[in-house]
């Protein structure tokens, strides 16, 4: 315990005994060393928003292009099954036409 003392008594000496300039400077330094400090975290903060920004805008773009393709493929097969109804369509035009022409050259052969 004694040492102690011995050992912290210079210290309080030393710290008392620094002039008001000393500790001006200190203060100063201190005050530097938070401004450094903020700058350095509001220049982290601006750059963490920034990639941020990037990559919701990138995101924002794949979505939008995946959408797009999604759009296309509807257009797509629309047209697909437009042509195949088409076809559906003038197939049975054609089925119903010939069963006509069958039915009608039946009934000539059988009027014959």
């Amino acid at each position: 315990m004694k040492r102690l003392l011995i050992l912290a008594a210079p210290l309080a000496v030393g710290l008392a005994a620094c002039s008001q300039n000393a500790q001006n400077e200190t203060a100063d330094a201190a005050n530097a060393i938070a401004a450094d400090t903020e700058a350095t975290t509001r220049n982290a903060v601006s750059d963490v928003d920034a990639a941020t920004d990037r990559a919701f805008g990138s995101a924002e773009r794949h979505i939008d292009n995946a959408g797009d393709h999604l759009d296309n493929a509807a257009a797509h097969a629309d047209d697909r099954l437009d042509r195949a109804g088409d076809a559906i369509s003038n197939g049975a035009d054609r089925a119903a036409d010939a069963t006509g022409n069958a039915l009608e050259r039946a009934g000539r052969s059988l009027k014959n």
